[in-house]
């Protein structure tokens, strides 16, 4: 019995220092790479927890079972040693896999919005994408538009492409800065009293986007939004068509 009090004892601090390493691991992660509201958006929120509930749990289970007070120093920091760095390259493997799946840009994709992770973009691809716009951000989504179609025969490809997987949004060829497409955007956008007439039984949440973005709702219009997992509503500022707010509606 008392062996086994040791060995909870043990476990247990070993527990409380792998979540306080998650607590840093998880400011990382939602502070720089998903920011509200692409924790739901791109799925960043579940990827992030199966990773750190496979390595919390890992270690404290390992120690309960190896921990042994007749063991010398020796013995028992070699046997935390090893059990360190199991934890220490699961979670790098793990933060590397959130890090490769990332938002890195919210693009209005002709008619809509769409969320572009760093995965859906090779670097052969990114290549094409004009040269302030080749390297992908590290600190959370930056927006962009597409530029239109210069050709029949460009559209025709960009349209193929997108049938076969690659989404017009993630072709960097055509991206180009929001605000180059910022009229395009106002013209698409609509108002948002259409949105509350198409989801009266959302009404709540609409007026509690409204409220946060800090604009009347008479000036402000909405996108749908096209994300990893599910659609959502954007809301545009209807003179600057930045995006204020965001609604787990699907507006399509």
């Amino acid at each position: 019995m008392t062996h086994l009090k040791e060995r909870l004892r043990a476990s247990a601090i070993h527990l409380a220092i792998s979540l306080a390493i998650a607590s840093v691991a998880a400011q990382l992660v939602f502070g720089l790479w998903y920011p509200y509201p692409y924790r739901e958006i791109s799925g960043g929120r579940e990827l992030f927890l199966l990773v750190i509930a496979i390595d919390v749990v890992m270690g404290p289970l390992i120690t309960l079972v190896i921990f042994n007070r007749a063991k010398s120093r020796r013995h028992l920091a070699m046997d935390f040693s090893i059990v360190g760095l199991l934890q220490l390259a699961a979670l790098s493997y793990g933060l590397f896999t959130v890090f490769i799946a990332r938002p890195v840009h919210l693009v209005f994709e002709y008619h809509r919005m769409a969320v572009v992770h760093a995965v859906d973009v090779g670097p052969e691809q990114l290549s094409q994408a004009p040269a302030e716009l080749q390297a992908l951000p590290l600190t959370g989504p930056t927006l962009l538009s597409l530029r239109a179609f210069r050709t029949p025969d460009e559209q025709f490809t960009s349209t193929l492409q997108a049938t076969q997987g690659l989404a017009q949004a993630a072709q960097p060829g055509l991206w180009q800065s929001y605000e180059a497409g910022r009229a395009d955007i106002l013209k698409e956008a609509q108002p948002l009293a259409q949105l509350k007439s198409r989801f009266p039984n959302q009404a709540a949440a609409i007026d509690s986007a409204v409220a946060k973005s800090g604009f009347a709702a008479d000036k402000l219009g909405y996108l749908p939004l096209l994300g990893r997992k599910d659609a959502w509503t954007v809301l545009i500022d209807s003179v600057k068509a930045q995006p204020v707010g965001f609604l787990p509606i699907d507006s399509f």
